[in-house]
């Protein structure tokens, strides 16, 4: 998976590496000219140099040119800023990002209410189009940030920024929180995916969840949407209607689990169920240690379902 801020997979990637290569030239150019004029004046200055006599000649020299370069390096941020406020494109997909502690919360909006649908965790973007952010945060200050796709954006409490990105390749993509949230502020991952068939994916997930065929599966989501996993989650088309915790509705259609902590496979899917905070301690989730292994085996048999 790319996580590569010089491998960019998008113009507004590309404009900020290009901006990081010449911050990088001239920054590498000062520190060098700086380390010989040190070197210079310490020859001459143990030679008993005339340089000793006048040691204000290099030091303003030095001011001037770094004065001239900070000028520089500062009207080039300003011209990326314009050239990235120019690639807003036309009819950008809109998609809310809500940041918990500690996953993803992504709502994707349409004018038609009917047409809108929520995810967690992961991003799935038509390649070649606009998406618009619209970045919020639930609790704590959060950074929004898909190296190979854009820069980074502070989500803060009571704030709403903006963020435009742009896939022109097809491929995998891992963004990162990229600001200190809390102690599983690591494990706070996001996964970007950037394909030529956007809406047929989207499409499925604005179907209700799909029917348990089991009476296994059967007994899974009646234990979902009669105990406590109710209270947080929302599975579309069931009783299940919390708002605290991922929308479940299309769970078993991801990869990983816990924002990118672990696969997303049965077996750490029960472990997560009995006991999530020992693979990631601190969530909210609470452990359901008291199931019998035959109900987590049918909430587990349910779960998979849902794709």
């Amino acid at each position: 998976m790319k996580q590569d801020m010089f491998a960019a997979a998008g113009p507004h990637a590309e404009r900020i590496v290009e901006l990081w290569w010449v911050t990088f030239g001239i920054c590498a150019v000062v520190f060098a000219a700086v380390l010989i004029a040190f070197l210079l004046a310490l020859r001459k200055g143990m030679a008993g140099s005339a340089v000793a006599a006048r040691p204000y000649v290099p030091v303003a020299a030095a001011l001037a040119v770094s004065t001239v370069l900070l000028v520089v390096l500062m009207l080039l941020s300003f011209g990326t800023d314009r050239a990235l406020a120019k690639l807003a494109g036309e009819d950008p997909l809109k998609i809310e990002i809500i940041a918990h502690r500690w996953w993803w919360e992504a709502r994707y909006q349409d004018p038609d209410p009917a047409r809108s649908f929520t995810t967690a965790n992961e991003l799935h973007i038509p390649v070649g189009r606009a998406i618009e952010l619209t970045l919020k945060a639930d609790d704590v200050i959060h950074s929004f940030w898909v190296p190979n796709l854009g820069g980074k954006r502070d989500l803060i409490p009571g704030r709403t920024a903006t963020l435009r990105l742009q896939a022109e390749q097809a491929g995998t993509y891992r963004g990162q929180c990229a600001e200190f949230c809390g102690v599983q502020h690591a494990k706070m991952g996001l996964v970007v995916y950037a394909s030529d068939d956007y809406e047929s994916w989207a499409q499925a997930q604005r179907a209700s969840a799909a029917e348990p065929k089991t009476d296994e599966q059967k007994r899974g989501r009646e234990l979902f949407v009669t105990g406590t996993c109710a209270m947080c989650h929302a599975i579309q088309g069931t009783a299940a209607h919390g708002r605290r915790a991922p929308d479940l509705t299309h769970f078993a259609s991801r990869k990983t689990l816990a924002a990118g902590a672990v696969p997303n496979t049965p077996g750490y899917l029960a472990g997560w169920i009995i006991d999530p905070h020992s693979i990631k301690p601190g969530v909210n989730m609470p452990a359901h240690a008291t199931l019998s292994a035959s109900d987590l085996q049918a909430l587990v048999a349910y779960l998979g379902t849902l794709k």
